[in-house]
């Protein structure tokens, strides 16, 4: 994978710097507070854009997950223990950053007997106390399946559940090493029968064809989701797996126009587009 050759990143995929005033109070709020977001954290080239939206995208759980996908950058191995005062602690940063729209997501912990649920509700509880105008989207793990964890996301009832797909069938073995297809698509259905708006993103550029990404639209249409992301995939390290292709902006619009027929309520399809892009429009777009 080291001596893989890197593509060389198109002009397409350049990044203006976040400006502008509300981008500018946030960002101070973060520094003073010394807050953490994954925005941050993950470097996303959405960053200015959303934060001068409002929106803004907070992981719990800690930062070292259980698993090992070949696309993701956050840290594998051996979690620490639980925090029980983090639902509190983030429940602050989003009202010190008056965040009107806040997407949660987490790391997947396998090693708890509950994936991590009772702290999904807890901090869910706690942003809904300190801060009742704040809607939230939660971006969630597959809880290995196990649906009494994910019939407490279900019963807290945020005002999106988003799930992500991440790429094709035939390559979720080598992207999402520990994850299944299929138990995807069964956590999306579930969401969608228990009252959830549901989301799902997946990326593009590791080796997918068009039919295989049509195929995978289709299977969420069949679950039911409501909203749909496409974005490029970018390689985090060179030890993750390589870029195979860069998509062309023309593409991501001929995905998004299919999408649009197949029944999804909401497309987001371009090349810089990333699982929370948006988020705001996608609750009230609906």
């Amino acid at each position: 994978m080291e001596d893989t050759i890197r593509i060389k990143k198109p002009k397409w995929l350049r990044v203006k710097l976040p400006t502008g005033e509300n981008y500018r109070k946030v960002r101070g709020l973060v520094d003073e507070h010394k807050l953490h977001t994954i925005c941050e954290s993950g470097s996303c080239p959405n960053m200015g854009e959303c934060w001068g939206e409002g929106t803004a995208t907070f992981m719990i759980l800690g930062n070292v997950c259980t698993r090992s996908c070949g696309f993701c950058g956050v840290q594998t191995g051996k979690p620490e223990p639980v925090d029980i005062f983090e639902p509190g602690k983030v429940a602050n940063s989003v009202k010190i950053m008056g965040v009107k729209h806040a997407v949660i997501t987490s790391v997947d912990r396998d090693d708890l007997k509950d994936g991590g649920a009772d702290i999904w509700a807890q901090t869910v509880r706690a942003i809904r106390q300190q801060s009742p105008g704040t809607t939230l989207e939660t971006l969630i793990p597959d809880f290995a399946g196990n649906w009494s964890n994910l019939q407490v996301l279900i019963d807290i009832a945020p005002e999106i559940v988003s799930h992500n797909l991440e790429t094709v069938r035939r390559l979720t073995k080598q992207v999402r090493i520990q994850a299944k297809y299929d138990r995807s698509l069964e956590v999306l259905f579930r969401l969608k029968k228990g009252g959830m708006r549901t989301k799902s993103g997946v990326m593009l550029g590791l080796g997918e064809t068009e039919q295989e990404v049509l195929e995978t639209m289709q299977d969420l249409r069949a679950v039911h989701v409501d909203i749909l992301t496409l974005g490029q995939y970018l390689q985090p390290t060179p030890k993750h797996l390589p870029v195979v292709e860069f998509i062309e902006p023309e593409k991501f619009a001929f995905y998004e126009q299919k999408g649009l027929e197949m029944g999804f309520r909401f497309v987001e399809s371009g090349p810089l587009v990333r699982s929370s892009y948006h988020a705001e429009k996608h609750l009230f777009d609906l």
